[in-house]
């Protein structure tokens, strides 16, 4: 087993009891009988967790990778998704990178959170889970970090890659590598500003688009959560061609599952008539994930003066629906 370097951020493997007080690095550790070294990052749910605190994370993580560890990310189960997503498209993971958190707290009967800090210790020390990208261990499954979502509230076995399935699984301690994804997540590892502002807007039954009105100056990209397989009301077809003029709209799925499509329907707020508007198609990617790609990438220079690269936006989030290179 290579050498393992165990991030802890907090979240409900460390929560002592219902309210806000935490558990240290070194006793969630002490909890897994785990011997790796230790960096008690943060200790907040990870509701709470901010950019500014991943890009941190993302900093150091690529600085231990580069060191030649192995890491491990421990965090509430809330935004794991989005931290394992995020990581993935900021960092180089020559070494393996696993994201792991707990759904019962210490003191529940049943408490996952030791055994799935176990399996993922084990499947960053192990140099088969190289080349994986980031990938997120529960219940002793392994999921790459661009398919896998929190799909149930309180199920010790919530998270799931819908449309995918898990690239293996930990059995008697040891990683087991049964898929593995077909290319890295993007070309080049992106950057993350915090100041940078992505909104996301879900619609909804009658939707008038007043949440729409509220996308101005203040957000430099937008992500639409709509209906079926990208598509909105008529009369949102306009303010979203506006919208899409002056910042980049990504059209995304609510459904949670299934890749947003580009010709099968074609009347007003179909997603041809979309895409045909200006719109960027997320793809495979949920609203959420779309969301950070769109923000990794205008953190990368994909905004600028003369106005944003849509084509090379277009082109990542083809990209990771199997479409070609970004």
């Amino acid at each position: 087993m290579g050498r393992v370097t165990v991030f802890t951020l907090g979240g409900t493997i460390s929560a002592r009891g219902g309210d806000a007080s935490r558990l240290s690095g070194a006793e969630v550790l002490g909890a897994a009988g785990a011997d790796v070294d230790l960096r008690d990052f943060r200790r907040l749910p990870s509701s709470s967790l901010s950019l500014a605190d991943l890009h941190a994370l993302a900093d150091e993580v690529r600085a231990t990778v580069a060191a030649g560890s192995g890491v491990v990310v421990v965090q509430g189960t809330d935004t794991l998704e989005e931290t394992a997503f995020l990581l993935d498209l900021l960092c180089d993971t020559k070494e393996p990178v696993a994201v792991t958190g707990a759904m019962r707290r210490p003191d529940l009967p049943g408490a996952d959170g030791p055994a799935n800090l176990a399996a993922a210790v084990a499947v960053a020390g192990d140099p088969r889970c190289r080349d994986l990208g980031v990938v997120v261990v529960l219940a002793d499954e392994i999921h790459a970090a661009r398919y896998v979502r929190k799909t149930h509230t309180t199920s010790v076995a919530t998270f799931a890659s819908p449309g995918a399935g898990p690239l293996g699984h930990v059995v008697e301690g040891a990683p087991r590598i049964l898929l593995r994804p077909p290319a890295p997540t993007v070309a080049h590892p992106l950057r993350l500003d915090p100041d940078v502002r992505v909104a996301l807007v879900t619609l909804s039954l009658g939707d008038r688009g007043e949440l729409l009105d509220a996308v101005d100056d203040r957000f430099d990209g937008l992500v639409v959560a709509a209906f079926g397989a990208g598509h909105v009301p008529n009369w949102l077809v306009e303010p979203l061609e506006a919208l899409a003029a002056r910042m980049p709209v990504v059209l995304a799925s609510r459904t949670g599952s299934g890749a947003t499509l580009s010709h099968t329907y074609r009347g007003p707020g179909s997603e041809y008539d979309l895409l045909h508007r200006g719109l960027v198609p997320a793809g495979l990617l949920d609203p959420v994930k779309a969301r950070l790609l769109l923000h990794a990438l205008l953190s990368s220079g994909a905004k600028g003066p003369a106005g944003y690269d849509r084509p090379r936006i277009t082109a990542a989030f083809a990209h990771l629906a199997g479409a070609g290179l970004a």
